[in-house]
């Protein structure tokens, strides 16, 4: 039981704790004999006085080892030892501070009460007459509530620091979770610039040498002209220039998730000219793009770098697609738009009549979610993404804002 202790200030007992208390023993006892011995030298006491005082004192001094687990009965304890004896007014100051700072207030001020209307009427007692009433009652007035009125103090200070702890701990837990979101964004975002670079890249491998081994296989049947030394040596050049890319380009991408800071790759950051050299990798495989732009360098120079790489990374995945989906069939890029008016990205492709398998006799495989990623990525930017299949026609078009300078 812990007698009406506030549990806001409830904690178990420390080395320092130790220390505190045993200071406060001492020195309400010190107190104690010196304020008794004064008291005898005016002969104010009467005998039964004199022998019941110091006891009574000593019972409050000792009562001070159980204030912080107990203040309530400590201070019902100290109610008759403060009210009767002069030795125990030191202890009871200390009772009295630890009645503000440790029970709930209500019952705070119902001890207070308490102790006002046994103290004062108790100055009589020792000297039986009423003369110095009124020095009496304001000393023990002022006597209690200046206790009192410390503890409240050390209470409001406790809880403050308390409070201010918890704040602290709320605080940097909040900045835990939002660094952590943080870099669960920043990972995802890699990864899908993971998907985005190296499915192009494989696909580009799996043209290549899907191509070789239709061929190879072609020849042996009998039904086609077998591989000379320069189109095989050509072939085996662009294979291994793409193998050494995309094993390049995943190097930067771990490295950068296990790094807890810095930016993208160069690399990683490509820009609406980087097109070109899409496109040029695309046609060396065989693919038939037509290429188009109405965005001129000045224009496009202005951009912000996360615009630049969406437009990319749109024209990357339409040509990727039309690859995996429709090998063979001819593609167009087109970039349109303006300050003000947006920017438009269009891939255009034909629809295979058969399942797609290029020149290799077997389809490419994919993930099927880089659409969805791509759809994600332009509505980060503020802009659409729509993708409709009519006229024999594929469309893949990415419509993005183009603030006005």
């Amino acid at each position: 039981m812990t007698n009406g202790l506030d549990p806001a200030l409830r904690a178990g007992r420390t080395w320092r704790d130790w220390v505190v208390d045993a200071v406060l023993f001492c020195v309400a006892v010190f107190l104690g004999m010196v304020v008794l011995g004064v008291v005898k030298e005016q002969g104010e006491l009467p005998g039964w006085a004199a022998e019941l005082d110091p006891l009574l004192g000593l019972v409050a001094c000792l009562a001070l080892w159980w204030r912080r687990g107990f203040p309530l009965a400590v201070a019902l304890i100290g109610l008759p030892a403060v009210a009767l004896a002069t030795s125990a007014l030191p202890a009871g100051a200390v009772i009295v501070t630890n009645v503000a700072l440790r029970l709930r207030w209500r019952r705070a001020l119902v001890m207070l009460a308490a102790y006002v209307v046994c103290m004062v009427p108790s100055g009589l007692l020792p000297s039986g007459h009423a003369e110095d009433l009124w020095f009496d009652a304001v000393f023990c007035l002022a006597y209690l509530l200046a206790s009192f009125a410390w503890g409240h103090a050390l209470r409001s200070r406790r809880l403050l620091v308390q409070r201010l702890r918890v704040d602290a701990e709320r605080a940097r837990a909040e900045h835990e979770r939002r660094l952590a979101d943080a870099r669960r964004g920043e990972r995802q975002a890699i990864a899908r610039e993971m998907h985005d670079v190296l499915a192009h890249r494989i696909s580009l491998l799996s043209v290549h040498a899907g191509a070789l081994a239709y061929r190879t296989r072609q020849a042996e049947a009998g039904a086609g002209p077998a591989l000379n030394s320069t189109e095989v040596a050509r072939s085996a050049e662009v294979i291994r220039g793409n193998a050494h890319e995309a094993v390049e380009e995943l190097q930067e991408v771990l490295h950068l998730l296990h790094a807890e800071g810095g930016g993208e790759p160069v690399s990683l950051l490509p820009r609406i000219q980087d097109i070109d050299g899409l496109v040029a990798d695309a046609r060396a495989t065989g693919q038939p793009v037509d290429f188009h732009t109405e965005l001129t360098a000045d224009a496009v120079r202005e951009l912000r770098s996360q615009l630049h790489r969406t437009v990319y990374r749109v024209a990357q995945e339409g040509l990727t697609n039309a690859r995996k989906h429709a090998p063979g069939t001819p593609v167009s890029v087109c970039l349109t738009g303006g300050p003000g008016t947006g920017l438009t990205v269009e891939v255009r492709n034909g629809l295979p009549t058969s399942p797609a398998t290029a020149d290799t006799g077997e389809a490419i495989p994919g993930t099927g979610a880089g659409l969805t990623g791509l759809a994600e990525r332009v509505r980060l930017d503020g802009g659409t993404l729509d993708h409709t299949a009519a006229d024999n026609t594929f469309t893949l078009r990415a419509r993005l804002p183009w603030p006005e300078r």
